[in-house]
């Protein structure tokens, strides 16, 4: 069948993994039927604009979801992640596993060919970190039922330093990070989750039953800083944050700073990953996309 008849649900399409597969696919020739709680959203109304079929539905909602699915060849699975009430209301850890075993459950149910699971970078090691041990709790469902599937392992998006996370912003000339300065944060943009994304929907045969961790680069935050610096034309020095503040502001991401800077994050293979995915960006290359 060729791929410009093949359909691909992308579950979580208005979010930014989910975007950017929905991008990529339709760039590649795919049919893309978007997963969305509003059609009327602006996301969602981009994605119609490029070319994607919009379907309403919650991730809660099992029979909207094998109903989005019927016909389809593969679906990309991505939920929403909760980092903070402040930038994530109304959701919880527990509702990301639900939603992320319910498009399993679907998946399994309708017969889907192939499932992307956007996961996370280190979801299999017991860090303790949340938002990781979700990601690990769907992955491991995933493979109890036994739908093909791949596990996608993005690191942390550069997109992230436009975000004024707690314990992360570019602010005033100060790159702030809890990162300390001698850490090496491996960094993806997401336009190339959605590239790997596609490649494994393009290569069924050597991708399902894979686990892929993916990154572009890795960087100190004092690299980050003045690659931020080339980038504007601006001055930018890193400050390095002091963990017990955070503690009280958000444990979550305490915990998940605590962690980064005590393990060995830096064991992406970023040249055998740029040799599939000649695209790859760095963050000095993402950057300069950006002006």
């Amino acid at each position: 069948m060729p791929t410009e008849d093949k359909v691909v649900l992308v579950v979580g399409a208005t979010g930014q993994q989910g975007g950017a597969a929905s991008a990529q696919l339709l760039d590649r020739g795919w049919q893309v039927r978007a997963f969305t709680r509003s059609a009327a959203s602006a996301a969602a109304r981009r994605l119609a604009d490029a070319g994607a079929e919009l379907v309403e539905g919650d991730m809660g909602d099992r029979a909207a979801l094998e109903s989005a699915m019927r016909g389809a060849h593969g679906v990309f699975s991505v939920q929403p992640a909760f980092v903070s009430p402040e930038l994530t209301p109304d959701f919880s850890h527990e509702v990301e596993v639900r939603w992320g075993k319910n498009v399993a459950d679907a998946a399994k149910a309708v017969g889907v060919g192939h499932l992307v699971y956007a996961s996370a970078f280190n979801a299999e090691r017991a860090t303790g970190i949340p938002t990781l041990e979700t990601k690990w709790a769907v992955e491991q469902h995933i493979r109890e039922i036994g739908v093909p599937a791949t596990m996608l392992r993005p690191v942390s998006f550069m997109e992230n330093y436009l975000a004024m996370m707690p314990g992360q912003s570019v602010t005033d000339g100060e790159l702030v990070s809890a990162l300390r300065a001698d850490v090496s944060q491996p960094l993806i943009a997401t336009e190339d989750i959605g590239a790997f994304a596609a490649l494994a929907f393009e290569n069924p045969d050597e991708y399902i039953g894979e686990v892929l961790e993916i990154a572009g680069d890795s960087l100190t935050p004092p690299q980050i800083a003045a690659a931020l610096a080339r980038a504007t034309g601006r001055e930018f020095r890193h400050v390095e944050m002091p963990l017990e503040p955070l503690r009280e502001q958000n444990p979550v991401l305490y915990r998940a700073y605590k962690v980064l800077n005590e393990l060995d994050s830096d064991v992406v293979d970023v040249p055998a990953l740029r040799e599939i995915h000649p695209g790859l960006l760095t963050f000095e290359s993402w950057l300069a996309k950006r002006r």
